[in-house]
C-alpha cells in the first residue's frame, strides 16, 4: 500500500541526509517536486545541488540544532544511523532531542527509521526465526537495544509519528512496487531497498493511514 493521491508540494527537513535512506529520501523528494532542507553534520558529503535544496550543519545530538529549522516544515524524517557495533545513545537521545523541538514548534509529522529484526516476527520461516534471534539480534544487540528504547520515546510522544521497520537493505533503484504491513508482521519481510523506503515515506507523509503507526515493508 503506498499513497496514491497527488501530494501538494511539501518542505520537508531530512536529518541524516547522507545515510543511506537519507541520501535517498532526498532525491525522492526533489523529484516529486518537494523542497528539502537536509541535516548533516558534514555538509560537505551531500554532493547534490537543487534549487529545492537547502543543506544545513548541525547534530541531532545538539538540541540547539533545531532552534530555527521547524518553523516551516511539513514534515521530518529521521533517518540517522550507525556504523559501529559498539553501545550508542545516537537513536534514543537523538530523537528525544528532536521529539522534544518538534512538540515545542508544534510540528507534529515525523518519520523514524527502526529494523524489522529487533523483534523476532512469528509469520516469519523456522530459519529466519532463529536467525534473527541467535545471529542477527546479537550482532547488533547494542544498536538494536537502542532503537527499542527510541521506539518507546516515540511512541509516548504524541506526535503524528510513523516508524518504519526495513529488513535487510540494498541501494537498488526505486521500484514503487513493495508490500508492507501497518502494526502487524510482515510475511516474507527480507529485502528492500532503500530508496523505496524513501518512496514509500515520502509518499505517505499526508497518509493519515500511517500516523502512529509502524510499517514494516518488503518486495
Amino acid at each position: 500500500m503506498e499513497n496514491k493521491k497527488a501530494q501538494p508540494p511539501m518542505h520537508i527537513l531530512i536529518i541524516g541526509a547522507n545515510g543511506g535512506i537519507g541520501r535517498q529520501a532526498v532525491e525522492v523528494a526533489l523529484a516529486a517536486g518537494h523542497s528539502v532542507t537536509a541535516l548533516l553534520r558534514d555538509p560537505a558529503k551531500l554532493t547534490l545541488t537543487h534549487a529545492k535544496l537547502e543543506v544545513v550543519k548541525g547534530d541531532i545530538m545538539h538540541p540547539e540544532t533545531f532552534e530555527n529549522l521547524l518553523d516551516d516544515n511539513d514534515a521530518v524524517i529521521s533517518a540517522i544511523g550507525v556504523a559501529a557495533l559498539g553501545p550508542t545513545t545516537l537513536y534514543s537521545e537523538g530523537n528525544k532531542n528532536l521529539i522534544a523541538a518538534m512538540k515545542k514548534k508544534g510540528a507534529a509529522r515525523a518519520f523514524f527509521i527502526s529494523a524489522s529484526a529487533i523483534e523476532v516476527s512469528p509469520v516469519q520461516s523456522f530459519l529466519v526465526r532463529f536467525f534473527t534471534k541467535y545471529i542477527l539480534q546479537k550482532i547488533l544487540r547494542n544498536p538494536y537495544a537502542d532503537q527499542r528504547i527510541m521506539e518507546k520515546l516515540i511512541k509516548e510522544s504524541g506526535i503524528n509519528w510513523t516508524i518504519m521497520r526495513p529488513p535487510r537493505l540494498t541501494n537498488k533503484p526505486v521500484t514503487g512496487s513493495y508490500r508492507i504491513a501497518i502494526n502487524s508482521f510482515l510475511k516474507k519481510c527480507l529485502i528492500i531497498s532503500r530508496a523505496d523506503v524513501a518512496h514509500f515515506m515520502i509518499n505517505n507523509i499526508n497518509n493519515k493511514e500511517t500516523f502512529k503507526t509502524t510499517v514494516e515493508i518488503a518486495y
